[in-house]
Formats: C-alpha cells, sequence, structure tokens
C-alpha cells in the first residue's frame, strides 16, 4: 500500500520474537528513522545501506532473469537472483522501499491530541516541553493495545482453495484477510473484553488460542479464507478475484447462518448474530442505510432459535461515500465512529488495497496492513504455547483520513440489548449532526422514513474489484455497495 505513514515503537511492547520469519520481519521492524534518539549512528548507516542494496538489487535482477547461459553456474546465478527477487516482493520490501526512499514520508506525528483506537481514548499529556508524544505514557498504553489486535495477512503454502490451484492468497484477498482482523475483534471483544491485552508469556488463554485457530487457513478452521470463499460464491467470491466491502459484509452474514443451521446452541465458534445494514428501497441501495431496531432484533431471536430476545449483535454497515474519494463532509463522521465504544473499526484503504482502519488522531487514521506474506500457520485449540508473533503487529501505520476509498464498511459489536441501546443513541445523535447527509440512520420499524440520497436507478460500484466509478452521479451522493 503505497503513500501511507508509518510509526514504530521500538523501545517498549514489542512481541516479536527473534525467531519470526522473513516474511514478517516489517512488523518487528527496530525502529524508523524518526526513533534517532533510540539508535547508534552505525545502526542508521546499516539499514541506510541495507535499504539502497535492496532497492539497487531489484532494480538490477531483473537483468539476471533475462540472462540465459549454457554454464550450469550462470543458471544457477539466475535462479537465485530470481528467487531473491520473490522474496523482496514477497516481504513487502518494495513496498517499504516506496514509503521510505522515493518521496514518501514515514515519520512520527509530534501530535498532542486525543487517539481514539476502538472505542478508547488516550491522552498524550506531556510531563515537560521537552518530551515527543511517543515517550508518554499515553502513547505507550496506545501502542500496547494497537500491537494486541489482531493481525491477519497474506499466506502462503495453504491447503488448495477447493477445487482450484490457489495455495496463497498474495495479491487478491486482502478485503478477506481485513475482514477476518474485523471479525476476530470483535470476538476478542466477545470473549476476552475490549480491555484484553496480548500476555508476554506463555501459556496463552483457551480463547484467544481458539479465535485463532478459528482463523487458520483450512478447511477444518470455520472462518477461513477457504470457507469464506464457499460461503460467497452467491456474491461472486473466487479465487484470485478482489471483492468489495458489500459483498463481504454479506458473505459474512451468510457464513453465520450457515454456522447456525448446520450446528446447535452449544457450538459457540460464532457465538453473535449478524446484521447487514442496508438502504431503505430495496434493502440494498436507495439512499443512506437504514438500521432497523425491529430488523436487528429479528436477527437476534433467529440467531437464538427464540431462547433470548436479544443475543450479542455484530453490525457491519457497508458504504460508498463519493466517487473518486470520500466526500469532506463525510470525515468528521467517519472520525466519530471510533468514540463508540462498540466500534469494531473500518473495512477501507487505499483503491484496490483494503485495510483494516482501527483508530483516528486528528486527520490521521491508524490501522492493520494485510499485505504482508508470511507461512500459513494454523494452530489447534489444545496448543496453549503456540507461536502467535504472526497474528501480532507493533509498527503502527497511518493514513490521512481523506485518502481512503470511499468504498468501506464500519463495524460494531454490541453485547446485549442495553449495549444496542447505547449504540442506537450514539448513532442517532451523530446522523442529527450531520447536517443531512448521515452515514446512516436508525429507525424503529422499517418503514417509518425513508432518508434521501440515490435514485433506485443509480449503478452500484466497486473500487476494490477494480471497476470504473459510474460517470453522471454527484461526489456527494449516495450509493450503497
Amino acid at each position: 500500500m503505497k503513500n501511507i505513514h508509518e510509526r514504530t515503537d521500538s523501545s517498549k511492547n514489542s512481541y516479536t520474537s527473534s525467531t519470526d520469519s522473513p516474511d514478517h520481519r516489517i512488523c518487528g521492524s527496530s525502529s524508523s528513522s524518526n526513533y534517532s534518539e533510540a539508535g547508534s549512528s552505525s545502526h542508521k548507516s546499516l539499514k541506510s545501506s541495507s535499504l539502497w542494496s535492496g532497492f539497487f538489487g531489484s532494480a538490477f535482477s531483473v537483468f539476471d532473469t533475462q540472462k540465459k547461459d549454457s554454464t550450469t553456474t550462470t543458471t544457477t546465478r539466475s535462479h537465485g537472483w530470481t528467487a531473491a527477487v520473490k522474496r523482496v516482493m514477497n516481504g513487502g520490501s518494495m513496498r517499504r522501499i516506496q514509503e521510505r526512499v522515493l518521496g514518501y514520508k514515514t515519520n512520527v506525528s509530534n501530535s498532542i491530541s486525543d487517539i481514539w483506537l476502538l472505542g478508547v481514548c488516550y491522552k498524550i499529556c506531556l510531563q515537560d516541553p521537552s518530551q515527543e508524544p511517543i515517550h508518554t505514557t499515553g502513547y505507550a498504553a496506545f501502542s500496547q493495545d494497537f500491537s494486541s489486535r489482531i493481525l491477519m495477512t497474506y499466506r502462503k503454502g495453504f491447503v488448495a482453495i477447493g477445487d482450484s490451484k490457489y495455495t496463497s492468497d498474495v495479491n487478491w484477498g486482502c478485503m478477506l484477510r481485513s475482514s477476518q482482523m474485523l471479525v476476530a475483534q470483535a470476538l476478542v471483544v466477545h470473549q476476552l473484553g475490549r480491555s484484553w491485552r496480548k500476555p508476554s508469556q506463555q501459556p496463552y488463554e483457551e480463547d484467544y488460542i481458539s479465535i485463532l485457530h478459528n482463523f487458520g487457513d483450512s478447511e477444518d478452521s470455520p472462518f477461513s479464507i477457504h470457507n469464506l470463499l464457499k460461503s460467497g460464491e452467491g456474491y461472486a467470491l473466487a479465487p484470485g478475484s478482489w471483492v468489495g466491502p458489500y459483498a463481504m459484509s454479506r458473505t459474512w452474514e451468510t457464513l453465520a447462518r450457515k454456522k447456525i443451521d448446520e450446528n446447535n446452541l452449544q457450538d459457540n465458534s460464532f457465538p453473535m448474530a449478524i446484521y447487514v445494514v442496508s438502504g431503505d428501497e430495496d434493502g440494498e441501495r436507495g439512499g443512506a442505510p437504514v438500521l432497523c431496531i425491529q430488523d436487528a432484533s429479528t436477527q437476534c431471536s433467529q440467531f437464538s432459535r427464540n431462547q433470548v430476545e436479544f443475543s450479542p449483535l455484530l453490525l457491519l454497515v457497508p458504504l460508498v461515500l463519493g466517487l473518486d474519494k470520500v466526500n469532506p463532509r463525510y470525515l468528521p463522521l467517519l472520525a466519530a465512529t471510533f468514540t463508540f465504544p462498540q466500534s469494531l473499526g473500518i473495512l477501507g484503504g487505499r483503491p484496490g488495497a483494503s485495510t483494516y482502519i482501527i483508530g483516528v488522531q486528528d486527520d490521521k487514521a491508524f490501522y492493520l496492513d494485510p499485505h504482508e506474506v508470511q507461512q500459513a500457520v494454523n494452530i489447534s485449540k489444545d496448543n496453549l504455547e503456540a507461536d502467535t508473533s504472526s497474528y501480532h503487529c507493533n509498527v503502527v501505520r497511518q493514513i490521512p483520513l481523506e485518502s481512503i476509498d470511499p468504498s468501506l464498511a464500519i463495524g460494531f459489536y454490541c453485547r446485549d440489548k442495553d449495549d444496542f441501546e447505547d449504540f442506537c443513541s450514539r448513532a442517532s445523535e451523530l446522523a442529527a449532526e450531520s447536517n443531512g447527509a448521515p452515514l446512516f440512520t436508525v429507525t424503529q420499524t422499517r418503514h417509518m422514513a425513508k432518508p434521501g440520497g440515490t435514485s433506485k436507478g443509480e449503478e452500484e460500484v466497486d473500487s476494490f474489484d477494480g471497476v470504473d466509478d459510474a460517470e453522471g452521479s454527484a461526489q456527494d451522493e449516495w450509493q450503497l455497495l
């Protein structure tokens, strides 16, 4: 993902071990250039020379792949260069070169504004004027929270998906991985609580290991990429194809429904109902999405098979907030959703490159990046001492909120009816402050109110599928993906 600001806290809260695979080194990076106080000049020189050598090595290796020599030595060298280039590309090195060398700044913000991370506020309070924000207790707490969120990335070497030959999701699975991160966060909050932080020592909690097991890369794991693609066939999901936030949201809804139909209530692999908030006209488009309280209650009743009035609920709100970029009037509303205690973040990113956005500070958004290639890992439920380092990242990245793709989906988790009512109250208040352009509205029943927006005949767009935006639509009008 390009044009991204990157922040690294090297002195604290690092969970990266010396046994991390080379593909995952970016998440264990010791520091960026802005952490000069923490490293010696020789260390910086080593990093710089390493970076440039990687750049020129990657560039000139192209010629090696074109050489044809009859000798075994030359052939071996050519294959060696080819393998090296693949490692560079798969490890994300070229993207880091773009970020750090080719004009894209990588720095640590000096802002002392509050940081909101999935409903939790971190205040950056300086003890004296000379103190840097990253050395405050508030930033240290934020960094620990950030690195405790579960990271899902590209994987390679898993069992082929269905009847295809795909054993990796590199270059096409970023939206699936981003959605896995959001759902994993919902499960963490449900089973471990929002205040949970990854322990520094093993053995780990059973619930934590169970969550990671559920997202393994095989059909035996209920929320694997294999099972997601199978559940999303009705929404054109297929190995090797990109997918948008709307189709991804509906896929999770379908997968959850299958789990309910196939298993009894004692199976708690997915212990919550899913409600995809959509438009009022035909359920898919026709203005700002309408969160219907009656529909949400119905979803909960169906999930619990009428045994309880209200069950835990995962809300997914797929949106399109502009054409080439998010209309500026929606930016404050998007930022405000991170202050909700029910916040699960946003599936979004740059066009064609989905990420999992989990926090904001000023006009910047913090995110977890799925575009790192790692070896497939399947953690068994009873392995409480498993190496989980590939599921966490302590590299704090940020992106200007205004540069995210207008095609996105917002997630929320409500534990019970009281929590849901609190969410509805906050959402209604936010809609009232939107000057007539809400992200979504809340109503008691489906036909109580009909919000204004796009007409029923407007085309849908999916910028994550590489489809050109529909021409002729006003930039500030509504569309649902």
